[in-house]
């Protein structure tokens, strides 16, 4: 049975550049994205890859790959979340799941999903996380 487990991160770093001319829609943008996770997961500098589809200059979707270091209630390992979501001018609502044998260290076996919802002009994003070890 699944644990879940609850936090929040926030946005330690954002470099975004369009990948395409910058005055039409739509259009595609790449992000790097840094962020610190405190709560059940904690982890001081993920490294986050977005690629973001602009449908207009506030709204469109995602997708990306996120490499996280640190703990999963107490266990220390490596692993990586793969992204998708949307956004609209009130914020963000993202799904993730854990991208199958990526876990190490005491997180090999890791397996789950989760889902966060940022609104604009939060501090923080609360996130949820559903997860279990295989093996």
């Amino acid at each position: 049975m699944p644990i879940r487990t609850t936090g929040q991160f926030t946005f330690a770093n954002w470099e975004e550049k369009a990948l395409a001319p910058s005055e039409t829609f739509p259009r595609l943008a790449h992000a790097s994205v840094t962020n610190a996770f405190s709560g059940g997961l904690e982890a001081a500098d993920t490294h986050c890859q977005y690629v973001i589809a602009y449908v207009t200059e506030n709204t469109g979707t995602f997708t990306g790959m996120e490499l996280v270091a640190g703990s999963l209630d107490g266990r220390e390992g490596t692993f990586v979340l793969e992204e998708r979501g949307s956004f609209d001018a009130g914020g963000t609502e993202c799904a993730f799941e854990v991208v199958p044998g990526s876990g190490t260290g005491e997180l090999a076996g890791l397996r789950g999903s989760g889902s966060f919802t940022y609104k604009h002009g939060e501090a923080s994003v609360p996130y949820t996380f559903d997860y279990e070890m295989a093996g």
